[in-house]
């Protein structure tokens, strides 16, 4: 799986699990089940530097969700 089909998979995944904006690393690897797990944590990576993505943390886990979705996009930064 070439890196812009892996991306577009991630993306559309979490698109399609409605009601649900943040997403555990694993949740993440199981969309891409082709790429190797180090490959999918430094494709994650590029993606939150492009701001396609965003790290959500609870204060002991982090999360990934879809830049500016989710309910606790509104609260933030406040």
């Amino acid at each position: 799986m070439d890196e812009a089909a892996a991306r577009q998979a991630i993306v559309e995944g979490m698109k399609s699990k409605k009601g649900k904006s943040k997403f555990y690393f694993k949740d993440l690897t199981a969309m891409v089940p082709e790429m190797k797990t180090l490959q999918t944590k430094k494709l994650l990576g590029q993606m939150v530097n492009e701001e396609i993505l965003e790290y959500w943390s609870s204060g002991s886990t982090t999360f990934y969700g879809l830049k500016g979705a989710g309910k606790q996009q509104a609260g933030e930064g406040e």
